[in-house]
């Protein structure tokens, strides 16, 4: 299980490689050095995640003029 350590190129491209790290990591199958060096990829790319979701909600938030409307699907 060789992970990238560069940042991922998108959130979409983050998401999918945690969720396939995951997978793997739910399978028992990994010995523990690769378990522990999957374990600290993912928090990377949860930290990733959690960095864009973030900017995102900022910029909507500037765009509303400072205020977060809650989401409703139409």
């Amino acid at each position: 299980m060789a992970e990238s350590t560069q940042p991922p190129a998108s959130y979409e491209a983050a998401l999918e490689e945690l969720e396939r790290l995951v997978q793997v990591i739910e399978s028992g199958q990994l010995p523990l050095e690769q378990l522990l060096s999957g374990y600290q990829r993912g928090a990377e790319l949860l930290a990733f995640c959690r960095g864009r979701l973030e900017a995102v909600e900022q910029q909507i938030q500037l765009l509303d003029e400072g205020t977060l409307k809650p989401w409703t699907p139409q």
